[in-house]
């Protein structure tokens, strides 16, 4: 056992624990982070998108040293049948600015650098170390953890639960439910190697500019799920991911929606002749506000997917972590300066702070979004997609049908797939929530 007490234990080492654990050392607590895997990013071998403004708060200086790819100048939105997709693309000049507003990322290179922060910071970083359950006293109030080192049970006044959205630790204590399968995604994603000139060339870039692509439809054979694709230097990220729920009920596998998804006729020939070196599973919380589990209690805190905080409409997730751990981190400090305990009561600035930040605000503006998708999911990720593809086969093919035959043929086709109050109810409760 660590004799010693320390003012805070951060158990995981991803987005959100290294941005609590940095914060909390910064502030020159006492901080021992522990991370089960051989270093910070060492189980995490995806590539994702880093959102700039909210690493700068933490790490103003960050881009002399972190590990970025490419600053992201495009975003395109596919929606796609089984051959073709429709596009809306967006790219500006304004991105290749001085401080670039998004990169993309490769989590296993960058997640180790954002640790070697956290140990400049002050703060004790111990790795394949795995916390086996919370330690609590008579009253129930956490006072530490336990791990699967020899003697490993280590204290602190508070501990933060920063370990991912299936972590069993606070479901084994009792303080929060195991998410449901219908609010968690399993996203897969491949690494495609290729010549940093061949993809520039591919995707229309130079020097280190990026793009993402986004992509749904038919991919997703009739789940509520979404392809990506992200290009890199060096390798493209190329990924797709649906509810568990969906596929326990469809008993489609991941892999199966990832082959056909990189062996579509828009996909195939951006990663023709490339080697895979890397593949990767991960579960994402996609519940939405109506998710998001008990945030605090008698001394434990739960930050970034572990407390289900996810914008699955604007495929936001690193940012929410990091703000989460950092105003977990504050709140912390400022209960410590006051020198009050870590009691719930005190603890609740935390849920206030982040209440009154853009992560709160956000996901409960589009609370209802992730249910509707979900239960309409057969229309949004299937029959319309087909359909609209249908409409541009028919306005796009010159064949010598007069276009008065052609525009009945494609009203004939939606209506004969859905009735047009129906649509127009998907439509008027979209709109809805959104709104």
């Amino acid at each position: 056992m660590i004799e010693e007490k320390f003012d805070a234990i951060v158990v995981g080492a991803g987005m959100a624990g290294n941005a609590a654990a940095l914060t909390l050392a910064q502030r020159g607590l006492k901080v021992l982070q522990l991370e089960r895997g051989e270093y910070s990013g060492s189980k995490n071998v995806q590539g994702a998108i880093l959102y700039a403004d909210m690493l700068e708060k933490l790490i103003p200086d960050f881009r002399e040293d972190a590990p970025l790819e490419r600053h992201l100048v495009e975003q395109r939105f596919w929606m796609m049948d089984d051959r073709s997709h429709v596009g809306l693309h967006y790219r500006s000049d304004d991105f290749n600015e001085e401080k670039p507003n998004r990169y993309t990322i490769i989590r296993a290179q960058f997640d180790k650098w954002f640790s070697s922060k956290v140990r400049e910071a002050g703060a004790t970083v111990l790795c394949e170390t795995t916390v086996t359950e919370l330690v609590q006293d008579a009253y129930g109030r956490v006072i530490g953890v336990r791990t699967d080192r020899e003697n490993g049970e280590i204290h602190a006044d508070v501990v933060v639960l920063a370990e991912g959205v299936n972590g069993l630790l606070g479901t084994r204590a009792g303080l929060r439910e195991r998410p449901e399968a219908d609010k968690v995604a399993l996203a897969v994603k491949e690494m495609h190697f290729l010549p940093r000139e061949t993809i520039e060339a591919r995707f229309n870039l130079k020097g280190d500019e990026g793009t993402v692509i986004e992509a749904a439809g038919t991919i997703s054979r009739g789940m509520t799920g979404m392809g990506f694709i992200y290009a890199n230097k060096e390798c493209v990220s190329l990924g797709i991911g649906c509810l568990v729920a969906d596929f326990q009920r469809t008993g489609e596998t991941p892999y199966g929606l990832l082959d056909r998804f990189k062996r579509h006729p828009s996909v195939a020939p951006l990663i023709e002749g490339s080697e895979v070196k890397e593949y990767s599973a991960h579960l994402i919380p996609e519940g939405g506000f109506k998710a998001i589990p008990q945030l605090y209690g008698e001394g434990w805190l739960v930050v970034g997917d572990a407390a289900a905080l996810n914008n699955a409409i604007h495929r936001e997730g690193s940012n929410l972590a990091m703000t989460s751990g950092r105003i977990a981190a504050e709140a912390i400090f400022q209960i410590k300066s006051r020198r009050d305990p870590m009691t719930a009561d005190n603890l609740a600035l935390y849920k206030k702070m982040l209440d009154g930040s853009f992560v709160i605000k956000d996901l409960k503006k589009y609370k209802d979004m992730p249910a509707l998708m979900h239960i309409q999911s057969q229309n949004f990720f299937l029959t319309y997609p087909q359909l609209v593809s249908k409409a541009m086969q028919n306005f796009l093919r010159v064949d010598g049908t007069p276009k008065v035959e052609k525009e009945r043929l494609t009203l004939r086709s939606f209506v004969r797939a859905r009735s047009w109050t129906g649509l127009f109810g998907d439509a008027f409760r979209l709109a809805r929530a959104w709104r």
